[in-house]
């Protein structure tokens, strides 16, 4: 309610603000806001495809492309999302009509492209928890050839097995477990004839998703304190998993193979496009996510230094976590006899469920570290998902506070059945043809492009000047030379370059023997585009809502209310 004050001759108004909204609420304390930013961008990918891309791209030199990219890529996006949603205090969908309306249709992108990884990436997480579920034996069921779903291909191929004749036609006991038994993918001729609902698995996942129901239920105030135990504990298994890996014999040959520079490689463009798609989802702007924490920051709290350590922990992460994988595989090249290229040929999920599982079977303790081991993937899942729903849950009920903000509880639990009937496809005899569908094209091209347009809207259309006067307004400072040139050129053409290399070099899909036919990378962009729509969409409803002459809508387009 304005107020005119008369202070000596001068009337002064004065604004008092009468809001009916509830205040924002707020993290408990610093440290859950840094654990749940960390817990989200510390996630399986750090585990299994940076290790795989590192060595598949010149080992120790991939190391120069990954830092520069992270530099001048992924950190200052980084940066720029925590002080965005740090300023605004809004989630994705309703922080646009304060930066450039006409773009606000890159928020329900990201709510929809958050969804369809919660369709897939839960399902990881299912298989973790069979595995775990199975782990609780004296004898780990992937280790012996007598088991109901054994072929008479199975053979046992370690040291410790004498007089066994390998062929090319063999395999693992540890890869017919989780082909044949966890994913039943022999049931399943391809994406055109799925199968039905694996109920194990369904089981499996519905116990995850009801754990993520009442990690998030209640906002920050929980979800900060679940991320105590999810981005702490992994922490600890790759520590145990490091020791006990660098004591097995052959372990050094792993060590030597992982970070064994090949220059050479720097040459070829696709080490390039490969650090740049790595930093990028490792980091993970874009999501919604680090807008949405960073909203229930205390206004002048330093999110300048919050972006420099959580980005720093999560890139020596997976550091380290080439350590934990390379020290394994060593081991099992040493085992059967082989070079460490002829064991680390699989990246994805087969390298966690079959060749590492292989691995732990055939330790000491085994069933003590197969136990730690798939704990600390569900938890390393876990954190990520809270943050992934958290993004698209902030986002609505900012959007819509006065139908949501007194129902969140049920909203959440709306939100959870769809994933979870979303995901039902992923659970099937072919679900892991799903999941490998939606990982490839249905989330990456889509999220790069959205984030594309939103470095653009901030940097070109709010203005960088602008932007950086916010960040001095909260912190005390401006953001220095290199900061304001990576906004304005540098992330553009950062992001441009993995979305052209994306369309230019299309990724040839294969998972075990299957080879994904032509109408299936259609299909893929068809889901992915099915997201990024909303941007054009909602521009095209801003256009016919707006009214006025063609100078007063160009202004009201463009800029903030």
């Amino acid at each position: 309610v304005p107020l005119m004050v008369p202070l000596g001759g001068l009337r002064t108004l004065v604004v008092q603000q009468t809001s009916l909204e509830r205040p924002r609420e707020t993290w408990s304390k610093k440290m859950d806001f840094l654990l749940s930013v960390i817990g989200y961008a510390v996630d399986l990918g750090n585990v299994w495809r940076f290790p795989y891309i590192c060595y598949q791209n010149g080992g120790g030199a991939f190391l120069l492309p990954y830092l520069l990219m992270a530099v001048f890529g992924g950190v200052p996006l980084f940066y720029m999302e925590l002080a965005l949603g740090q300023f605004h205090r809004s989630g994705c969908i309703s922080i646009w009509k304060h930066i450039c309306p006409i773009f606000k249709g890159i928020g329900f992108a990201i709510c929809i492209i958050a969804l369809y990884i919660s369709f897939y990436y839960n399902t990881i997480m299912a298989w973790a928890l069979y595995y775990l579920l199975s782990s609780f034996q004296p004898t780990l069921p992937w280790t012996t050839c007598t088991n109901s779903w054994n072929t008479a291909n199975c053979n046992r191929y370690m040291s410790t097995d004498h007089n066994v004749s390998w062929s090319n036609s063999s395999t693992s006991p540890a890869e017919e477990f989780y082909t044949r038994q966890v994913l039943q993918v022999h049931l399943s001729p391809g994406l055109h004839q799925l199968g039905s609902v694996s109920w194990q698995l369904a089981l499996c996942l519905l116990f995850i998703f009801t754990i993520i129901y009442f990690s998030i239920w209640k906002g920050v105030k929980t979800s900060g304190k679940v991320v105590w135990v999810t981005a702490t504990f992994p922490y600890l298994v790759l520590l145990v998993l490091l020791i006990r890996g660098a004591t097995l014999p052959g372990a050094w040959r792993g060590v030597v193979f992982y970070l064994k520079p090949d220059w050479e490689k720097l040459l070829s463009t696709t080490v390039w496009i490969d650090a740049a798609a790595q930093i990028f989802f490792s980091l993970g702007p874009g999501f919604g996510v680090l807008l949405a924490f960073a909203s229930y920051n205390p206004f002048h709290n330093n999110c300048y230094k919050d972006a420099l350590i959580t980005s720093s922990v999560n890139c020596l992460t997976s550091f380290l976590s080439g350590f934990v994988i390379f020290t394994v595989l060593g081991y099992i090249a040493e085992m059967r006899h082989l070079d460490v290229d002829a064991v680390a040929k699989d990246a994805g999920p087969s390298l966690l469920f079959i060749v590492y599982a292989e691995a732990i079977a055939n330790m000491p303790g085994a069933t003590f570290f197969a136990i730690i081991f798939f704990l600390m993937i569900i938890m390393l899942g876990l954190d990520s998902t809270f943050a992934g729903l958290e993004g698209v849950i902030t986002a609505m009920l900012d959007e819509f506070p006065h139908v949501l903000s007194k129902r969140r509880e049920q909203f959440v639990l709306g939100l959870v059945c769809v994933c979870y009937l979303g995901a039902l496809s992923t659970l099937t005899y072919g679900g892991a043809f799903v999941v490998k569908l939606f990982e490839e094209y249905a989330t990456g091209p889509a999220v790069i492009t959205v984030v594309l347009l939103e470095v653009i809207a901030v940097s070109w259309f709010y203005g960088t000047n602008r932007f950086c006067n916010d960040i001095q307004l909260m912190l005390g400072f401006y953001p220095g030379l290199f900061w304001r040139v990576c906004w304005v050129a540098i992330c553009p053409c950062f992001l441009l370059f993995i979305v052209i290399s994306f369309l230019a070099f299309p990724p040839e899909v294969k998972l075990f023997q299957y080879h994904f036919p032509p109408w299936t990378t259609v299909l893929g962009y068809c889901i992915g585009v099915s997201s990024f729509i909303c941007v054009p969409a909602y521009m095209v409803y801003h256009l016919l809502n707006a009214k006025g002459t063609f100078k007063q809508v160009q202004h009201f387009l463009s800029f903030p209310l």
